[in-house]
């Protein structure tokens, strides 16, 4: 005879360990039915799923690598000829990283004006190339184009500039000279002017914080498959917070 309480109870541990071991092999025979089923609904969303992982393991990795967002522009015009071309897709990071010789303190930042003193340069010429936001404005299109020197709130940038690229003009006939702050005088390398003479695009020295990245990568050609996310996805000027572009000069 089995000893035995009236209520049973030294079954208890027993069925408690067999209802365990039911309820996780209905769980594992669950997970493993989603993991091989036919049925176009589960095999959908298995596949969604799968894409959306590796999506985000992606942008993780890009993000862990440039440090900004997003990380890629595409070039809308020739204002970086031949440097850069309209549809190349450009990678971009935090401006302290890869830094090269000789920055700008403060910024991670080569001019072209030490990059000539150094012999660093990026695409085809002295200097780092950045993409900014013009005047600040969060809401505009953003520029991509070269740091050509540093300048200090008050300085007569214009004296101190290349004459090719003044148009023969004084500090007095400039409106962003003298400079109103810190920062850098930029320029496209196709452009025959500074960014900030009046012309376009139409923007004053261009503070360090309105800096979104530095260009590191280019991928020719690859940008144009941003004005397919735009007519797939409606967007605008910024494709699913992957693709930004820059604005045509």
């Amino acid at each position: 005879m089995t000893d035995a309480s009236a209520d049973g109870s030294s079954d208890g541990p027993d069925r408690t360990e067999a209802s365990a071991r039911a309820d996780a092999d209905d769980e594992s025979g669950f997970g493993r039915g989603i993991l091989h089923s036919d049925d176009e609904t589960v095999v959908l969303v298995r596949d969604v799923a799968t894409v959306v992982a590796v999506v985000a393991i992606i942008c993780l990795s890009l993000f862990a690598v440039s440090g900004v967002w997003p990380p890629f522009v595409a070039v809308e015009s020739g204002s970086m000829e031949p440097n850069m071309h309209k549809g190349d897709m450009i990678f971009l990071v935090q401006e302290d990283r890869f830094v090269g010789d000789d920055p700008v303190m403060g910024t991670g930042l080569v001019s072209a004006e030490r990059g000539r003193t150094t012999g660093y340069e990026k695409f085809g010429h002295a200097g780092d190339v950045i993409v900014y936001a013009p005047n600040g404005d969060p809401a505009a299109t953003p520029i991509i184009h070269r740091v050509r020197f540093w300048v200090e709130a008050g300085d007569n940038w214009v004296a101190d500039a290349d004459p090719a690229y003044t148009d023969d003009r004084s500090c007095a006939e400039v409106r962003s000279c003298p400079a109103p702050h810190d920062g850098f005088v930029t320029k496209g390398d196709a452009n025959a002017n500074y960014d900030q003479l009046d012309g376009r695009p139409k923007t004053t020295v261009v503070r360090p914080g309105w800096i979104v990245g530095k260009a590191v990568v280019r991928v020719p050609r690859l940008g144009t498959l941003r004005l397919l996310f735009e007519s797939l996805v409606n967007v605008g000027t910024v494709a699913v917070g992957f693709l930004a572009t820059t604005a045509p000069e």
